[in-house]
């Protein structure tokens, strides 16, 4: 299967609620690889790089989150994967 990129951001209750961490364990067991990271007006950013199966299923994922999370909305934008990530991390 072609390899492709996603990016998320995500809106709400979305910090300090270990939505970073659990999103990177979902990443990983989905075979992904690329980043989360917390930005400074309270988002969450993911780019993740895989098949088209397991990003839909980490976009679905994304859309809850970790249990102490409350999500707004997710944005999303799919493109060409670049393949510059050698695994899933926290930035």
């Amino acid at each position: 299967m072609p390899i492709k990129r996603l990016s998320l951001m995500i809106n709400g209750k979305v910090q300090g609620v270990y939505y970073r961490a659990s999103t990177v364990e979902t990443a990983r067991q989905l075979g992904l690889t690329g980043f989360a990271r917390n930005l400074s007006d309270g988002r969450v950013e993911v780019v993740a790089e895989g098949t088209s199966d397991a990003l839909a299923d980490l976009k679905n994922w994304c859309r809850k989150g970790p249990p102490a999370a409350s999500v707004a909305s997710v944005d999303a934008e799919e493109s060409e994967a670049t393949r510059e990530f050698a695994g899933f991390e926290i930035l």
